[in-house]
């Protein structure tokens, strides 16, 4: 079978394309840069943005089935800037499946599109989109998520996965951030022993397998989004510690008020916004409201209808990541 991933050149999207191989697919990806390695494997490469939807078109072009990975993610300010990636990005994805009459849709979302500020402890796929959001990523997402489950119909399988917070080998967005804050000494916390959930990057990977299987088998998950982890919260201190060690980092960090930690975030988004600044402000009240929330979630849905289990544990990936890390060093 022919699938294009688009992001696959990113952290989750590689992971993905390498298990679509190993299953004996035919793969090509979409993304801003050429990535040679993949084409060593024999995938075929385009160059180009979601946001275009010549490119995607291009793309998708023989294509039977697509894993949507591509997103803009972060803490930014500007919402056009994650509206063309993540809104008209997925648009243009299911033009793309109405106009090549592809039948198989998997799209990578996000936690965040139901998290309203307060604590999600145990939360299932019955928790509602919050009535307004504090900031574009999550506002975004949650956007495109409605987009590709309303799609589910006659000539197009969809479903949508939540993965939460993957990290692992191969990871150039969460850990190097920690890593760079806790070296730099700037990692507080303004709610050390909240719990929540991680997601190892092997278990997101074969979750979006998985789902892709399910659609083009018995088709439980049509129409549906799944909270995707490793089913093993933690304390956000302990994990934070534990993924620092890992990484070779003494994993010190301080303890900040949530009160002032959000009244600093205010002050420093007004500041961001009044400079023009387009890149990722160094507090948000979007990371804020996070790290000061408990937010973890039940996966009986994900067992039930795509089988999904954890297969690689949290003590299993750290040893993994820690012999990358060592290796790099």
């Amino acid at each position: 079978m022919r699938i294009l991933v688009t992001g696959g050149g990113g952290f989750l999207g590689q992971a993905v394309v390498r298990l679509l191989l190993e299953a004996g697919h035919s793969v090509s990806v979409i993304n801003r840069r050429s990535y040679p390695d993949l084409e060593k494997l024999g995938v075929d490469c385009f160059c180009g943005d979601v946001g275009d939807s010549e490119a995607v078109l291009q793309a998708a072009d023989g294509s039977e089935a697509i894993i949507h990975v591509a997103a803009r993610a972060g803490p930014g300010l500007y919402f056009d800037d994650f509206y063309n990636a993540n809104v008209l990005g997925t648009k243009h994805v299911l033009e793309a499946c109405r106009v090549h009459g592809i039948g198989y849709l998997v799209h990578t979302s996000s936690p965040s599109v139901v998290h309203s500020g307060g604590d999600l402890e145990n939360a299932d796929e019955r928790q509602p989109y919050p009535d307004h959001f504090t900031a574009p990523y999550p506002e975004t997402k949650a956007e495109a998520e409605r987009l590709v489950l309303r799609a589910d119909g006659e000539v197009l399988s969809t479903c949508a996965l939540r993965p939460h917070l993957i990290w692992g080998p191969g990871d150039n967005q969460l850990l190097p951030r920690l890593v760079e804050k806790a070296r730099a000494g700037r990692l507080r916390l303004p709610a050390p022993d909240k719990l929540i959930d991680t997601t190892y990057i092997d278990n997101a990977a074969r979750a979006h397998v998985q789902a892709l299987d399910e659609l083009m088998g018995q088709g439980r998950c049509r129409g549906k989004a799944y909270f995707i982890s490793n089913g093993q919260p933690l304390p956000v201190r302990e994990i934070l510690s534990r993924l620092l060690t890992a990484a070779g980092v003494k994993p010190a960090m301080g303890t900040v008020n949530p009160r002032v930690a959000m009244a600093a975030a205010v002050v420093v988004e007004g500041i961001w916004r009044m400079l023009g600044k387009r890149s990722d402000p160094p507090v948000s009240r979007f990371v804020v409201e996070h790290l000061s929330t408990a937010h973890w979630y039940n996966l009986a849905a994900a067992r039930r209808d795509l089988g999904y289990e954890a297969h690689v544990s949290i003590e299993a990936g750290l040893e993994r990541l820690r012999a990358a890390w060592q290796d790099t060093a």
